[in-house]
């Protein structure tokens, strides 16, 4: 009798999983980034007031603040997301977004007239559209004179012309209104308290930097994931020639899209202008690299990331301001970026990036 040996069942190598681990620490830390600030300013107000009334003012004025970088961020992901192009004059279009809708409102409108034949909403309200269909067409000068005929070039050519219209632009600014800050005047009473609210003031600047930013955040959702332009721009992104395959105007696509991100910017301009009550031509750079970052610290190439972005850079930015100073906020907000993309590379609600064929 024979028998045949039969060799042990091979066990199955022990499956090791260490993105689990780093996707654990990432998230933990993450939290932990964004919630122990808080926390620690928290134990501190009530140490030394016995209440949490100014950490309430310093995130409520923040998320104020972030609306205005919300909207410009918007811009930086949507053309980000279509052509993988930094779009670096988009702050300077943010500029001459305040620059048109304050000459709208003092030189075409008048004083009087905004705010008594027209009421000071109605004032705002035809400043808002003008701003944002100025800036919407120049967006779309941009993409047609410096990007559109680079496209086929390698990625560096567009990215020196787009260094290039940044400074052109900020020329334009300078001819326009000069090379020093000029005061708008404060048609709404900006700092004026409409309502204190648990201790926190709510003024006539938070009431229209909320009443522009939540209307066009909405509605832009809504058009990007419902509309048939925006499902074009959502399929563009994600393969610009199977779009082209399916029937889609890729150009006009594109077209739309720094349409839709100069509408923002120009939204954004008329509610810095109105908030800040002081303009000037070196504001688009600074807004600009806020907003980028807010749009990489969300997730470059998604919507909501952006807006929520634009949110949390406005809370850190505020309260290094009152609370640290200035000068150093700067330091403190690219800090912040780079921890949070230490914890998690892709932004907070994900990078949605193309995928490759």
């Amino acid at each position: 009798m024979t028998t045949t040996a039969t060799a042990p069942p091979a066990t199955a190598p022990a499956v090791r999983r260490p993105w689990i681990v780093r996707e654990a620490i990432g998230r933990f830390g993450l939290i932990f980034l964004l919630v122990a600030p808080i926390v620690v300013f928290a134990i501190l107000d009530l140490q030394s007031e016995g209440n949490l009334t100014r950490l309430s003012n310093n995130l409520f004025s923040g998320v104020s603040n972030g609306t205005i970088i919300a909207l410009i961020a918007v811009g930086y992901t949507l053309v980000y997301g279509i052509i993988e192009l930094i779009n670096l004059p988009h702050g300077e279009v943010f500029m001459l977004g305040s620059f048109t809708s304050s000459q709208f409102l003092t030189a075409v409108l008048g004083i009087g007239l905004a705010t008594s034949a027209l009421g000071i909403a109605g004032g705002i309200f035809i400043s808002l559209v003008v701003a944002m269909l100025v800036c919407g067409t120049i967006n779309v000068l941009i993409e047609k004179v410096a990007y559109r005929p680079l496209r086929g070039a390698p990625k560096l050519a567009p990215l020196i012309t787009a260094v290039g219209m940044a400074f052109i632009m900020q020329n334009v600014g300078i001819l326009w209104l000069g090379g020093s800050p000029v005061s708008v005047p404060d048609l709404i009473h900006a700092q004026q308290t409409v309502v204190t609210v648990f201790g926190i003031q709510v003024h006539r600047s938070d009431l229209l930097a909320f009443g522009v930013t939540i209307p066009l955040a909405l509605g832009m959702t809504a058009f990007i994931s419902r509309s048939r332009l925006g499902k074009a721009m959502r399929a563009t992104a994600q393969d610009p020639h199977g779009a082209r395959l399916m029937g889609i105007n890729v150009d006009t696509t594109i077209t739309a899209t720094f349409f839709l991100g100069g509408l923002m910017a120009g939204a954004a301009g008329l509610v810095y202008a109105l908030y800040e009550t002081t303009i000037w031509y070196f504001q688009g750079f600074e807004g600009g690299l806020l907003a980028f970052t807010a749009a990489v610290i969300g997730g470059i190439g998604n919507l909501r990331g952006a807006l929520l972005g634009g949110l949390i850079i406005g809370c850190v930015q505020q309260t290094s301001d009152n609370r640290i100073g200035p000068e150093w906020t700067p330091a403190i907000v690219f800090a912040y970026l780079i921890l949070i993309m230490i914890f998690r590379p892709q932004g907070l609600l994900g990078e949605q990036t193309r995928e490759a064929g």
